[in-house]
């Protein structure tokens, strides 16, 4: 969590400062939900379709900071070698397929690749797992994908972030249903309901439902009630959520409250987390220095005719 907030907030600089071409989303407020579906993840066995504001989660999941901080700068040497939108990033060999933008529909392509790993029988062991935010629900590729996955029985978990707001759309004119965990009961899978401002409760329960996805109890659904603490990008301001919902519970600092649970468990120092701060905020200097040195595509080497057919033509 430290490590994302650290290089999300030199991203929004390097934004603001004309650097970055493109949109930049944080996931300030979000990470304890992000953090805690990348950490119950397995690295080169799991599939991990993270969003735009899971930074942290794929921090946890094991993705390098030079990866972001490529892809956000345009380096030919990123995962996308400069060609892609800056959040569309992913190594889908290694399990991390890249981001689209029309998000409902990683549902399905996380339900399409754990079937290619069922008919190639490679499926044991194996949990998908995508974060969506509650506009996502809304849409219809969410729905058919994850009743694919229900129907299939599908390892799969989809952690619903309920950020209040589909950009600047509040929840009461998105869906009509008291919750949205009210929608698993719909679909015939697992439902689970936590407080995305509580990092314990974020590990507790996300844990629980990745390990039931695991040992085959069918897809798992997990709702995370937060607050976006920024707007829905840095070209945002957010003006539209009202003071009093950002002065409540539900817009409390995630990161805040999981550094108070660390110290008062004794699982970390105010110590260590200062010395961690200082040493994440050197990584990230490093990578943003290292992506800046870094070609850019040259659209005049690019070999555009790679794809010829024998005929001549594209």
């Amino acid at each position: 969590m430290l490590r994302a907030r650290l290089l999300e907030n030199k991203l929004s600089s390097l934004y603001k400062a004309g650097k970055i071409v493109g949109g930049v989303y944080l996931g300030k407020g979000q990470e304890a939900v992000s953090a805690s579906l990348g950490a119950a993840l397995i690295q080169g066995r799991d599939i991990f379709a993270a969003l735009i504001r899971d930074q942290a989660g794929r921090t946890a999941f094991g993705e390098p900071l030079i990866d972001c901080t490529r892809t956000y700068l345009g380096s030919v040497l990123g995962p996308m070698r400069g060609r892609d939108g800056n959040i569309h990033r992913g190594r889908p060999l290694q399990g991390m397929p890249a981001m689209i933008s029309h998000l409902g529909a990683e549902v399905s392509v996380v339900a399409g690749m754990l079937m290619a790993r069922r008919l190639k029988g490679e499926m044991l062991g194996v949990v998908g797992a995508t974060c969506v935010g509650d506009g996502a629900t809304s849409t219809g590729s969410f729905h058919e994908g994850i009743n694919m996955a229900a129907v299939e029985n599908l390892p799969m978990v989809v952690v619903v972030g309920n950020n209040q707001f589909a950009y600047s759309t509040p929840t009461d004119r998105q869906f009509a249903c008291t919750d949205l965990l009210d929608r698993a009961k719909g679909y015939g899978i697992g439902g689970h309901s936590v407080d995305g401002t509580d990092l314990l409760a974020c590990a507790k329960v996300i844990h629980r439902a990745v390990t039931l996805a695991r040992e085959g109890a069918g897809p798992q659904m997990v709702v995370a009630r937060l607050l976006r603490l920024s707007g829905h990008g840095e070209h945002d301001d957010g003006s539209y959520v009202p003071p009093l919902m950002r002065a409540g519970h539900l817009g409390r600092d995630c990161l805040e409250t999981g550094i108070v649970q660390m110290i008062e468990g004794g699982h970390a120092t105010v110590d260590e987390i200062e010395r961690w701060k200082s040493e994440f905020a050197d990584e990230v200097q490093v990578a943003v220095a290292q992506a800046q040195q870094e070609p850019v595509p040259d659209p005049w080497d690019e070999e555009w005719f790679a794809c010829k057919s024998a005929t001549g033509r594209l």
